[in-house]
């Protein structure tokens, strides 16, 4: 008796056809983007931070004043 089915019998059973297919083919898509841009970021070089980085040729800081410290100070 076809009336004795239950509510997720009836929806099970009408699922649309073509459907498997279109979902297949976003949900490739989908995974196929991510592995793309994946790969797109492994291909570029990593920029090195301290490349540039010569300790030389920093300036020495110039203080208007000298201070002392306390242990070297006269009582």
């Amino acid at each position: 008796m076809k009336n004795d089915q239950t509510l997720f019998g009836i929806l099970a059973d009408s699922e649309e056809k073509g459907r498997g297919a279109m979902e297949t083919a976003v949900y490739a898509t989908c995974i196929l983007s991510v592995v793309a841009a994946i790969f797109q970021f492994m291909g570029q070089p990593t920029p090195d931070p301290f490349a540039g980085f010569d300790p030389a040729a920093q300036p020495v800081p110039v203080v208007s004043h000298s201070v002392e410290a306390t242990w070297q100070t006269k009582s």
